[in-house]
């Protein structure tokens, strides 16, 4: 996949793992009947998305580790819970693993093309 195609996946899991925790929060399957102060955890998740979106190099190599608090919980609320909320628990857990390669993926890219950028020689 290319630098583009690992941003998008990046981009867009994340994105969608925002949708999903207000979803699940507040409509789907809140812990309490309209809606649920956990909802507050897709504030937390706007935390890389602007850097991601301008493909910061620095917001993709610290939000690699930061991802892994959804993944964590998502692991746990399949686990521990039943029913609707036991599924969107799954797809928190499958968006935070795309997120994260498309993370690890955009890095690794980026140091290949640089890599490549200081090893070709100059043009005349």
């Amino acid at each position: 996949m290319s630098r583009k195609g690992y941003h998008w996946l990046a981009v867009t899991s994340l994105i969608s793992l925002i949708l999903l925790t207000l979803a699940w929060e507040l409509w789907l399957a809140p812990i309490r009947t309209g809606g649920s102060f956990l909802a507050i955890k897709a504030l937390v998740l706007l935390l890389p998305l602007f850097g991601i979106l301008r493909e910061k190099i620095y917001t993709y190599q610290w939000s690699s580790m930061f991802i892994l608090l959804p993944f964590t919980e998502g692991v746990m609320r399949a686990w521990g819970d039943k029913g609707l909320s036991q599924w969107l628990a799954g797809g928190e857990v499958l968006l935070s693993l795309l997120f994260f390669l498309g993370v690890v993926g955009f890095v690794r890219a980026t140091r290949q093309q640089n890599a490549a950028l200081k090893k070709s020689p100059p043009t005349a």
